[in-house]
């Protein structure tokens, strides 16, 4: 799978992963995570996968601002159902990073380690996408993607009849997906940490 060189200049996202560390599959339990890795999950590039990425990455730089984000120490409440959308692409990602899996992840060793039913949908409505909470301290964040400033090019729907037709040649489908990953390099590389885009509003911890 030979990916845009740009993916690989996106930021990147360390955190810790308690269980990676007792089963020795990463040194001190330190994993680093690329927006190639959440390519490789989704199976293609587009602005809704970049956004959960960074989404992802600003809600647990939000709720660990002096630490590495604990991997598994996070629940992901998803707003809206999971067959609504792109719920369960975003969803997707987002386990990636943070660990959290319905109710068929995980479920543990000895009550320790637990990723099952820290991912849940259909909270109800609002104009995140999903809250972040930490397991340990209640401390939370909600989280929300504005794309408005990056609007697709002019020739996207043009392109896209092209390169989708029978008859499309391979200079129709590059010229399609050149412009398509454009929008998603601009996200990654020039709005990564755009509050405007990348929306984080704080919550204190819920008792």
């Amino acid at each position: 799978m030979t990916l845009q060189a740009f993916f690989a200049q996106a930021p990147r996202v360390r955190v810790h992963d308690a269980l990676a560390a007792f089963l020795g599959a990463a040194e001190g339990g330190v994993v680093e995570y690329g927006y190639e890795d959440a390519v490789r999950l989704a199976g293609h590039s587009c602005p809704t996968v970049a956004g959960a990425y960074l989404l992802a990455r600003a809600g647990l730089r939000a709720l660990y601002p002096d630490t590495l984000p604990e991997r598994g120490g996070v629940q992901v409440t998803m707003v809206a159902a999971q067959s609504e959308g792109t719920t369960g692409v975003i969803a997707q990602v987002f386990t990636l990073l943070t660990g959290a899996a319905a109710n068929n992840g995980f479920h543990g060793i000895g009550g320790r380690f637990v990723r099952s039913g820290l991912l849940r949908y259909g909270s109800g409505d609002g104009p995140a996408l999903a809250r972040f909470q930490r397991v340990d301290n209640g401390h939370g964040v909600d989280l929300s993607l504005d794309l408005s400033s990056l609007p697709p090019s002019p020739q996207m729907r043009t392109l896209m009849v092209q390169a989708m037709a029978p008859t499309a040649s391979d200079g129709d489908r590059r010229a399609f997906a050149q412009v398509w990953q454009e929008r998603v390099r601009r996200l990654l590389l020039e709005h990564a940490d755009d509050a405007e885009v990348i929306r984080v509003e704080r919550h204190a911890a819920v008792c």
